[in-house]
């Protein structure tokens, strides 16, 4: 089931954009009282050798993220003005303020609770409509994009086209489970089973003008397979995985990695593609 980490085939620039979430390194950090390691150097390191913007996820605890992370990081960014910034969070925790004080490009609202170790599920709509319909006008009258973290549930994408949002993050780790099984047992099956929510879900967002995201456990042994079957993703926010790699690999190898797989989905997009097109034959060919 796991295929080669192998280099990418070509040079072009991968179609799907790269987010490195830094929760983990601020969570290192936060073991000591020394700013060791920096999330400022981290973003820097992983910008550098690629990667297309950075993620956050702060909690109202600060277990990671601290607000004085999430300032650094705006002013930061300023000098990256083709990288994007992106806020995650419950918008009726601390969210709300943070997007407001530093404007990042994109904020995803994820209705996770304080206790919460990580993010497990999504919204649930239409039942939280009413709730979220004036959070998202607010961010975007500050001229933030908005993305919704969602189950891969094809019917609901037509509820976020009506709260207005941008885009929708569809949360992963169903399929990564599904994925590292078959890894584990040899076959093939349950990735394949899971994946057609997710491509069922995209379609049908981008049927409605929505764009589509996805995070949560996508590493750089699944990354491919779900980039290769489910269409136009925009972004990728990877941070667990992420760092694991980067601790054995180091920020530049660990970013390459990664858009080696996301370059690999492209080339297999291109060449369905070419096998889909007509054959076009010239005036001497029969």
């Amino acid at each position: 089931m796991s295929e080669p980490l192998s280099p990418p085939s070509s040079s072009h620039a991968v179609t799907t954009a790269l987010s490195v979430n830094l929760n983990k390194v601020a969570l290192l950090r936060n073991a000591r009282e020394l700013d060791l390691p920096s999330v400022l150097k981290a973003a820097h390191l992983c910008l550098s050798a690629g990667a297309h913007g950075v993620t956050v996820h702060p909690r109202p605890d600060e277990r990671h993220i601290k607000e004085e992370d999430v300032s650094a990081l705006a002013v930061f960014l300023k000098q990256w003005p083709h990288c994007e910034y992106n806020i995650e969070g419950n918008p009726f925790h601390n969210l709300l303020d943070l997007v407001e004080r530093y404007r990042p490009h994109q904020a995803t609202l994820v209705p996770d609770s304080v206790e919460q170790s990580t993010s497990d599920h999504g919204w649930q709509l239409p039942k939280d409509m009413a709730s979220l319909r004036p959070l998202v006008q607010q961010i975007q009258s500050w001229g933030v994009r908005v993305s919704l973290f969602m189950d891969p549930v094809p019917e609901m994408m037509v509820h976020c086209q009506a709260l207005g949002a941008d885009r929708v993050e569809l949360y992963t780790e169903g399929f990564a489970r599904a994925y590292a099984q078959d890894t584990r047992e040899g076959t093939t099956h349950h990735a394949l089973a899971a994946i057609e929510a997710y491509k069922a879900t995209a379609l049908a967002a981008q049927a409605l003008g929505l764009q589509v995201n996805a995070g949560h456990d996508l590493n750089a042994l699944n990354l491919r397979y779900f980039l290769t079957h489910v269409p136009d993703v925009k972004e990728v926010s990877i941070g667990h995985a992420f760092i694991a790699d980067a601790l054995e690999l180091g920020y530049e190898s660990a970013v390459r990695l990664y858009l080696s797989q996301m370059q690999l989905a492209d080339d297999a997009e291109l060449a369905k593609l070419d096998s889909m097109a007509p054959v076009q034959h010239g005036k001497d060919q029969p």
